[in-house]
């Protein structure tokens, strides 16, 4: 089975957490990065807002190709209880009848996200394999 890490990380500390996944995976990995990096203040304020709406975050097109995986861990910090927008941007490319595990990295080590984004791999036609919370 081809496993696929794939990540978005504002500030570097879940880019470290899927470099660990994808040796102990034997996994490929790539990075969701925002077509235009936003700095802190407006990244953080932004976030909640977008967030709060549900809306999307305009991404870079990713390197690789989705369908290529069998499974697919997307990691993911949490912000104001939930996914990022670059994340719901990178949901929407999900290809149907994908595996996809999510793991939403926080200091807390609690989001509360299971919902969003159960709705989200359905909408996709994706099976998820499960979220997990993890504390950085």
């Amino acid at each position: 089975m081809k496993t696929l890490i794939l990540f978005y990380s504002y500030s570097g500390k879940t880019k470290v957490i899927a470099q660990k996944f994808a040796t102990k995976e034997s996994a490929d990995i790539a990075e969701i990065k925002d077509l235009k990096r936003p700095g802190k203040l407006k990244a953080y304020i932004a976030r909640i807002i977008a967030v709060m709406r549900n809306k999307s975050w305009p991404i870079q097109p990713l390197s690789i190709d989705l369908a290529a995986y069998d499974r697919i861990i997307l990691l993911a910090p949490v912000w104001a209880g939930n996914p990022p927008p670059p994340v719901k941007s990178t949901l929407e490319l999900l290809p149907k009848g994908k595996t996809v595990a999510v793991k939403m990295v926080s200091m807390s080590g609690k989001s509360d996200c299971r919902e969003r984004l159960e709705t989200a791999m359905k909408a996709r036609g994706c099976t998820l394999e499960g979220i997990e919370d993890i504390k950085a």
